[in-house]
């Protein structure tokens, strides 16, 4: 057998944690090979010894049969092995040419010779299927085409085998679908790729073979066109797990939030929201669909009093918010499960006890006269902790940062939904949650619009928009694009509205 890369009985310590134990991938020559696991599973870890940031304890890696050492991540690309992070590297107002070809410029004399660079960016380009501008800035490019640019970085350094790490995240379905065009394009070409990911959909329409990892142990490698999606999803979460949310029609009642010609400036004092209106009732769902970047964390810092408004207004209820400070607010009943975790949502240093009444600390049980009842706290954090499965080492007396991240969200949703608001706005709340974990926030949620509650959500993940919302409004570049019904939408005429064409008849 052709192996481009194998890495056999890999086993990668850190101080109290296995994060690879005895973890074997072959990578065959010209295939994409998913590799598919929870949050902390290791995948990271893996890829990271491939790519010569990590140095595994035990374990062999071979390149098309010879075993290699790769001391760190020069080695690697002297190799062939190149990778695209999920946070691009790029540098903002140079063109896509000079990102290119940052750190090996080719001379000619004493100058950069951009021209034959460009020459060479265009044909690769042409090539692979990338339709990449040589003289185009980075900061006039889509999210969309920034990848493609790195996926070139990789090309031009005659790459053979890349690594993908969660490369769909920012993306439209439109973009995602270009993409694994390019991925099988790429094939094509004889380069062999790793895709790591936890979303089954995209295993399915682009992988070979996957290799499924679960608390650092190797569950297996299975043919992905004999393997349904809930297999999968059962070997990476080790019990079977429903991907449709059950939720049975609702007549919503009053208003709870009307926003009325909204408009916030963003962090460049441009208009990031421009005359944004919308309207979530009690006991809906409303759902905000669109790209990262536009306009959605005006929206929800205006809403929630971390930003200031322009013009327009925030009602509540029958009162106008937007003078309110954040604590008022949140004693109006708005709740808020932050897009930060780390900046927002909780106080690393504390524990999750602390961080469970950090909104409420000052209400009786919690204290009396300026003092704190810590076993009014615990009871209180400790229900949170079981209901919402926060898995840590001493439970609430653990020190937040301690969590691991989809347990850290956990605890921010847990503690939000506690407080039993009247609007409920949550952001991202799975992202980069396992599908076992995602399963049990929707049917939070959906459990929060069934008792009459409103709720707001935000998420880049168009599938969970269209699973759980009963309204789906779309934002494309600060402006509501149009507002449809989940039932009655596809993907389709969602993905045109996200990428700005008004297409969308508002079907109410």
């Amino acid at each position: 057998m052709d192996y481009a890369v194998e890495m056999l009985n890999i086993r990668k310590e850190f101080p109290g944690i296995v994060a690879n134990d005895d973890v074997t991938l072959q990578l065959k020559t010209g295939e994409i090979h998913a590799l598919l696991g929870e949050n902390g599973a290791g995948k990271s870890t893996l890829m990271g010894m491939l790519f010569g940031m990590y140095h595994p304890d035990r374990g062999v890696i071979k390149m098309s049969g010879s075993e290699v050492k790769i001391a760190n991540p020069n080695v690697a690309n002297d190799l062939g092995i190149g990778m695209v992070h999920q946070h691009f590297k790029l540098v903002h107002n140079f063109t896509t040419t000079e990102n290119i070809i940052l750190g090996i410029e080719p001379k000619k004399g004493l100058m950069v010779d951009i021209k034959s660079a460009a020459g060479k960016v265009a044909e690769l380009s042409k090539r692979y299927g990338l339709n990449i501008d040589p003289y185009a800035k980075i900061e006039d490019i889509s999210v969309g085409m920034q990848q493609r640019v790195e996926i070139m970085k990789m090309l031009y350094r005659d790459a053979k085998v890349l690594i993908f790490d969660e490369p769909t995240a920012v993306l439209t379905p439109q973009e995602i679908n270009d993409l694994i065009e390019i991925m099988k394009n790429l094939i094509k070409e004889g380069k062999s790729i790793i895709l790591i990911t936890h979303k089954l959909k995209e295993i399915k329409a682009a992988a070979d073979r996957c290799t499924v990892i679960r608390r650092g142990k190797c569950i297996g490698t299975v043919e992905v066109k004999s393997t349904s999606e809930a297999e999968m999803a059962k070997m990476m979460v080790g019990r079977p797990v429903s991907f449709k949310v059950a939720k049975t029609a609702r007549t919503p009642g009053d208003t709870i939030l009307k926003i009325d010609n909204l408009c916030v400036q963003n962090n460049k004092k441009v208009l990031g929201l421009k005359n944004f209106s919308l309207e979530v009732k009690a006991g809906e769902i409303v759902g905000v669909a669109g790209v990262e970047g536009n306009g959605q964390s005006e929206l929800v810092e205006a809403i929630t009093g971390l930003r200031k408004i322009e013009s327009g207004s925030i009602i509540v209820k029958d009162s106008t918010i937007n003078d309110l400070s954040v604590k008022k607010r949140i004693a109006s009943g708005i709740a808020h499960i932050p897009e930060d975790r780390h900046k927002r949502g909780l106080i690393l240093d504390y524990t999750i006890e602390d961080n469970m009444i950090l909104e409420i600390y000052h209400k009786e049980p919690f204290s009396k006269y300026g003092l704190l009842n810590r076993q009014a706290i615990k009871k209180y954090a400790d229900k949170i902790i079981e209901e919402f499965d926060v898995r840590s080492g001493e439970g609430g007396n653990s020190i937040a940062r301690s969590l691991s991240g989809g347990n850290q969200q956990k605890a921010i949703i847990g503690r939000e939904i506690e407080l039993n608001p009247e609007l409920l706005i949550a952001v991202q709340p799975t992202r980069g949650l396992d599908v076992g974990s995602i399963e049990y926030i929707h049917k939070r949620l959906i459990e929060q619009r069934d008792n009459g509650k409103a709720v707001l959500l935000i998420s880049l993940e168009l599938d969970e928009v269209m699973n759980i919302s009963d309204r789906i409004a779309i934002v494309n570049n600060g402006e509501l694009i149009g507002l449809v019904s989940a039932e009655t939408t596809n993907e389709n005429e969602i993905g045109l509205m996200m990428a700005g064409v008004k297409g969308g008849a508002t079907h109410e």
